[in-house]
């Protein structure tokens, strides 16, 4: 039997803006991902890239046009219900990184998961933060690390509950090349372990080759997919 679609959007529209000055962002998306596929998500700045990263993951809500992710109905779910979905199914690395600075490194990756009710959240947070890089920074804050230190610190919280979804944003734009690479084989290798879809926001040619499909955007719209049939 077939698995149901990761994803399946129809005609996903967003507008920013007030009444006065609107701008229309996503002018009516129409994007399957199969559970399991990884995409890469190309196009220049403005193109929607991220707005549509935002819809896909409850962040940003739709203006129209229907949404399923990991079989619940998006489009529909209120705010709670939708953090309830996102919660251990949804890793998400954005550009602006959202660390609490209250919290060391490994209590920013472990909180999550022992809310969620995970009984080994800190032996995993260490696990994920040591994959990183990190092993040395474990109990330093947010702002006693490098822009790319709380990057990798972000992307150890996105992996680190085994997401059946992965999202990144530029996961590899505050990182120098060498441990940029190996950022991308730490994500390729969680999603083979787990079977977990990723999609993937990019600039980087070299990461788009290493995904099975490319995606690119121009003008809130889907201009190509080598996906597509």
């Amino acid at each position: 039997m077939t698995s149901p679609p990761a994803i399946s959007a129809r005609n996903l529209t967003l507008s920013l803006g007030d009444a006065g000055a609107t701008v229309d962002v996503l002018r009516g998306i129409d994007l399957d991902v199969a559970t399991g596929e990884v995409v890469a998500l190309l196009g220049p700045s403005g193109s929607g890239k991220s707005s549509l990263m935002a819809v896909l993951t409850g962040l940003e809500r739709a203006g129209g046009g229907s949404l399923s992710v990991a079989g619940a109905d998006f489009a529909s779910l209120g705010e709670d219900a939708l953090a309830r979905a996102r919660r251990g199914r949804i890793g998400i690395v954005l550009q602006a990184f959202h660390l609490l600075p209250t919290m060391t490194a490994l209590e920013n990756v472990a909180t999550p998961m022992e809310l969620a009710g995970e009984a080994d959240a800190q032996r995993r947070a260490r696990a994920e933060l040591e994959a990183v890089g990190l092993g040395h920074r474990l109990h330093h804050y947010p702002a006693q690390l490098s822009g790319g230190e709380q990057q990798r610190v972000a992307i150890a919280r996105a992996i680190a509950p085994r997401p059946q979804l992965i999202f990144a944003d530029e996961p590899t734009g505050n990182l120098d090349a060498a441990t940029g690479h190996d950022i991308v084989d730490l994500l390729l290798a969680r999603r083979a372990e787990t079977g977990a879809t990723l999609l993937v926001i990019t600039h980087d040619p070299s990461l788009a080759e290493r995904c099975g499909r490319v995606v690119t955007m121009a003008d809130g719209l889907i201009a190509s997919d080598t996906g597509a049939a």
